[in-house]
C-alpha cells in the first residue's frame, strides 16, 4: 500500500512540475503591470470615468469625516472646498518629467528594436503624467 502511495504521489508532482511551466513563463506578461506595456489606450478605463468614481469616493470619505467632526462637538468641514483642493491637479515638476521623459526614450528604442513606430515623446510624457494624475 505505501508503495502504490509514493507512486501516485510521484505521478502527481511530476503532473504539476510540468504543467506549471505555462503559468510562470506567462507571469507578468499581462494586466499592464510590466514597463514595456505598449496597451492601447481604449483598452484602459477611461480617464473621465475613473476620475469620477474617484472624486466621488473622496466626496463620500469627506462627508463621514465631517460626519464624525460634528458627533464629537466639533465644526464641520466644508466638504466641496477640501474636495476641489484634493482633486486640483498639481502641475508636475521637472524632475518627474524628465524621469518620465527618460522612460518614454527607453520605451521608444524598445520599440525601434521590435520595428514599431516610435511614440511622439512630449505627447507620451503629458499622456503618463495625466494618467499619474500628476
Amino acid at each position: 500500500m505505501l508503495i502504490v502511495v509514493s507512486i501516485v504521489a510521484g505521478l502527481v508532482a511530476i503532473a504539476s512540475f510540468w504543467g506549471s511551466g505555462r503559468i510562470y513563463r506567462g507571469l507578468g506578461r499581462t494586466g499592464g503591470l510590466t514597463m514595456d506595456s505598449d496597451a492601447a489606450p481604449a483598452a484602459r478605463a477611461p480617464a473621465s470615468a475613473s476620475s469620477a468614481e474617484a472624486r466621488e469616493e473622496i466626496r463620500q470619505m469627506l462627508e463621514a469625516k465631517s460626519a464624525r467632526r460634528e458627533s464629537r462637538g466639533e465644526a464641520p468641514i466644508d466638504v466641496e472646498a477640501e474636495l476641489d483642493s484634493l482633486t486640483r491637479s498639481a502641475p508636475a515638476d521637472e524632475a518627474l518629467r524628465d524621469e518620465v521623459r527618460q522612460l518614454v526614450i527607453a520605451r521608444n528604442a524598445r520599440r525601434a528594436r521590435r520595428g514599431e513606430a516610435p511614440l511622439d515623446v512630449e505627447a507620451e510624457i503629458d499622456r503618463q503624467l495625466r494618467d499619474l494624475g500628476a
